[in-house]
């Protein structure tokens, strides 16, 4: 035990509160919310931690992080050591510290929380990744001797980059393959910048390139390239396929074709590949949001960083229009919040009918249905129900669907012995992300639908085990 203090003075430390821009100034620019503990708030949260002897913490982490063992280091204020150690399960400390739903995770599981406020895991885990990057310092486990396997992974968003790291550090040759012209899948293209910055983001695959891991961009698996040619000709001995689920669901109302009717992932996508937080300098790449009534439909994460982004690109009004309550969002509490900082207006127990346009097909309206809550579905959330004769005409300039998404095809349409379920995931071994195909694994979105950026992490840990094991019984 490293802490003098004892468990009942401990519990009577206070959570420490996360700095934040003020919502005013933040409403306005892209910079970054969330400001980071400073040395001696991390040092007295790390203090709260009850040194529990089987930490349920751990297990509530999709890659396994040893939370105990770093936190001790950071109470000890060995900050690079603590990196260190999450770096042993986790290639992406400062993301996954900005990003995870800690609160549904490890910090759901921490013991401190039945009584008080969990142990602030994640933002020690962002303060010691961002403590590592600042003294220029890049602190790694020792690497296993070359295997001379080659393992192709298809995509380089948290998924491909988990395995990656587990693979490299195995002692195989790794080459990350991403269709589009800069490496990090959603982590670039589909988290805004005052969320999770790009240079952090660029940082981490630098350090894994540092790791020996190729990165090989404008590759299109299915077009550039087919995964029968890599498992042949370019001698690659296994393959991952960790492309995500990319592909954007609408309402399927009318008026969905208007002008000014975004998916979020190309609203997010033209946002953050294109530099329009960057205006004037760079040309706005998605319909002008200034002075203009924007709505998003829908109630996660992805819903807020639309909306919030919406507000950041000069919208007079930004709605978030929901069919159940502002308790039954699935979005993280802390954006929830954030947002409504900011000045986001929540309509909800709503639902759109139909969109409507004008002679020139913009859009001009929504036409939407209130609803109420009935009883709990699948998922346990109340159902909603239309109230008939509830409906209304929503003025609006620009809506942005936010609905989640499906697997995108094209993997799966060249490559024909690879089976997949009737909605189009690939069918993987629930234990080995094994395929159908010999030598080819999936996880993460593309086999499990939309989930969180840990989860398609902790499966990119689980496929890396797995391959190592599979390319050891082929030597």
């Amino acid at each position: 035990m490293t802490n003098p203090l004892k468990p009942k003075d401990r519990v009577k430390i206070p959570r420490q509160e996360m700095p934040t821009q003020p919502a005013e100034q933040r409403r306005s620019d892209f910079d970054e919310v969330n400001l980071g503990l400073t040395t001696v708030q991390a040092h007295s949260e790390a203090s709260r931690c009850l040194e529990c002897s089987h930490p349920e913490c751990v297990h509530g982490c999709p890659v396994g992080v040893k939370v105990r063992e770093f936190v001790e280091l950071v109470h000890q204020g060995d900050f690079l050591a603590a990196a260190a150690k999450i770096r042993e399960d986790n290639v992406l400390p400062a993301v996954t510290g900005r990003v995870c739903p800690q609160e549904d995770q490890c910090e759901g599981h921490c013991i401190l929380g039945k009584r008080f406020e969990p142990l602030g895991i994640g933002y020690l885990e962002r303060f010691v990744a961002d403590y590592e990057r600042s003294q220029g310092t890049l602190a790694l486990p020792p690497k296993a001797p070359p295997t001379g396997k080659r393992v192709a992974i298809i995509g380089s968003g948290p998924a491909g980059l988990s395995a990656a790291g587990d693979l490299v550090m195995r002692g195989h040759e790794v080459t990350v393959f991403e269709a589009l012209h800069e490496p990090g899948g959603v982590l670039i293209y589909g988290i805004p910048e005052f969320r999770l910055p790009k240079a952090i983001v660029r940082q981490e695959i630098d350090n894994l390139r540092q790791l020996g891991i190729c990165f090989e961009t404008n590759v299109v698996i299915g077009k550039t390239i087919t995964i029968d040619e890599l498992l042949g000709e370019e001698g690659y001995h296994a393959v991952f396929v960790a492309t995500g689920a990319g592909l954007p669901k609408f309402l399927g109302v009318a008026g969905e074709h208007l002008a000014g009717v975004y998916s979020a992932n190309e609203f997010l996508t033209r946002v953050n590949l294109m530099r329009a937080s960057d205006f004037p300098d760079y040309d706005e790449p998605v319909y002008d949001c200034r002075d203009r009534t924007v709505a998003v439909v829908g109630g996660g994460n992805t819903a807020m960083d639309a909306v919030r982004t919406a507000l950041r690109l000069g919208a007079r009004r930004a709605l978030l229009v929901y069919r159940r309550t502002q308790e039954e969002m699935p979005a993280r509490k802390e954006e929830v919040e954030h947002a409504l900082q900011e000045g986001v207006e929540f309509v909800t127990l709503t639902t759109p009918l139909e969109f409507l346009g004008d002679e020139q097909g913009r859009l001009t309206a929504a036409r939407c249905q209130r609803m109420e809550l009935g009883e709990p579905d699948e998922s346990g959330r109340r159902s909603p129900v239309a109230i008939a004769g509830s409906e209304f005409e929503l003025p609006l300039d620009l809506v942005i669907i936010a609905l989640g998404t499906g697997a995108n095809p094209l993997v799966q349409s060249t490559t024909p012995d690879l089976e997949t379920d009737r909605r189009g995931y690939i069918r993987a071994n629930d234990d080995t992300l094994q395929t159908s195909k010999p030598g080819v694994f999936a996880g993460g979105d593309i086999v499990t639908g939309s989930a969180t950026v840990i989860l398609a992490m902790g499966a990119g840990r689980k496929a890396a085990a797995a391959i190592h094991e599979y390319l050891a019984a082929q030597a």
